[in-house]
């Protein structure tokens, strides 16, 4: 089955050289090869006047967004590059929540902290988002089989949006990549290739893959319209936090599609009028994979590392939207940082004991990065700040069990119970 184009994409423009290309099944610039990123150009004049768009009720409604027919994503279908034809999936993609935590506040020394939950999503992460989009395009480009490289998350988010639209997907992902993470992506019938090597090992053996066997690329370090379903997660904070605006928004970075999705998003709000400001990004890396970080700092273009991190989601050593992460941050007046292992151990805990939410490493290594920006007073302490936690914490087991600590094994008797209750006291 044939489907019309999206209704307000222009077209896709280069992040390097500025070049624009009609809207199809392209990738990156001709001209500047796998560095020539593109980004999806909008009508925003068209959708604002058109009088069933999301923003155009909006506006009309005194910046009060209404729209009770869509709870997830595609309440922003009129902002995304996809078909008004294709038949959505039924999964709940999106609209996550976000909660006010004054307990954790407090430790960070903030007036006010938000998190929000990505790990709410149908495969317990934020890349939910992105394969709901890259299904949608697989299926309006005419594929009935769509491939990855991921370190897990994007991995089991594909096999899982992919189970649900009827799509066969096959997922490239390195050797070190946890086992839950892998059982995940298997029980929803993903073809799964274990690569003996680095992430961009992987990466580079699923596109030449793809180029061969004919399979639609998922990969978010390429595939232009994939950053549109991150972008949502910005569209959301601004609706959700319009009346309490954070001065912040906190994020992982690894390949850094994440961080620039949420900044395009927040942007687009501000251009529609719905927000009369764009918060600051803080964007966060793992010190054992921090090319982008460094290539912020410097000003110079990314030099490819090694990666050493507990994070697996974000160890990327060569980020393919370092401009587009770096782009968003500058524009926005953020800042970067790093965090080691260990704090981001202690954020694992400290955000579940004092936030009730469970994370794992990469997911909130955002809230390790936040502590810091504080102590170094990137972050003042009478400013507001949302994290945005990208993954569910029972994704990594192994991490979350050296951030817990022990249990107690008692006899089963009060006696038992009261004497360990005893030495706790004395401690």
């Amino acid at each position: 089955m044939k489907f019309s184009p999206p209704q307000y994409v222009n077209n896709l423009k280069c992040l390097v050289c500025g070049s624009s290309y009609s809207h199809g099944n392209i990738f990156t610039c001709p001209h500047c090869g796998i560095e020539g990123i593109l980004d999806v150009q909008y009508d925003y004049e068209a959708i604002v006047q058109n009088p069933k768009s999301l923003p155009a009720a909006s506006l009309r409604q005194a910046g009060a967004i209404r729209n009770p027919q869509s709870s997830d994503i595609w309440r922003y279908k009129d902002l995304l590059p996809i078909s008004q034809e294709i038949p959505l999936p039924h999964l709940h993609v999106g609209w996550t929540p976000v909660y006010d935590v004054p307990r954790l506040a407090r430790y960070f020394g903030l007036r006010k902290l938000f998190l929000k939950d990505d790990g709410r999503n149908p495969t317990n992460s934020f890349k939910d988002r992105a394969s709901a989009i890259g299904v949608m395009k697989a299926m309006e480009f005419g594929f009935n089989t769509i491939a990855c490289a991921s370190t897990g998350n994007a991995a089991s988010s594909l096999a899982g949006l992919s189970a649900a639209v009827g799509l066969k997907s096959y997922i490239f992902v390195p050797e070190r990549a946890p086992e839950p993470k892998i059982t995940q992506l298997l029980i929803f019938g993903a073809t799964v290739f274990r690569v003996k090597g680095t992430y961009e090992q992987a990466f580079d053996l699923s596109k030449q893959s793809c180029d061969q066997f004919g399979w639609y690329n998922r990969n978010s370090g390429t595939n232009p319209f994939l950053v549109e379903g991150k972008k949502t997660a910005g569209l959301e904070i601004a609706e959700q936090m319009k009346e309490h605006l954070p001065d912040w928004v906190v994020v992982s970075v690894g390949d850094g599609c994440t961080i620039g999705g949420i900044g395009k998003g927040l942007q687009e709000m501000k251009q529609l009028g719905l927000i009369d400001r764009v918060p600051r990004l803080l964007g966060v890396q793992a010190e054992g994979a921090k090319p982008i970080l460094d290539a912020f700092a410097s000003g110079k273009d990314l030099i490819p590392t090694g990666t050493n991190t507990i994070a697996d989601s974000i160890a990327v050593g060569t980020p393919r939207n370092w401009r587009r992460a770096i782009q968003q941050v500058r524009s926005s007046h953020g800042e970067m940082v790093a965090v080691s292992d260990e704090e981001i151990l202690e954020a694992m805990r400290v955000t579940a004991r004092l936030g009730g939410v469970f994370g794992e490493p990469a997911g909130v290594a955002g809230a390790a990065g936040l502590k810091k920006a504080v102590e170094q007073k990137i972050v003042k302490s009478n400013e507001t700040a949302v994290i945005v936690i990208t993954g569910n914490g029972l994704k990594d087991i192994q991490s979350a069990k050296q951030a817990a600590g022990k249990e107690h094994l008692v006899e089963p008797t009060l006696d038992a119970v009261a004497e360990l209750l005893e030495k706790q006291l004395k401690l």
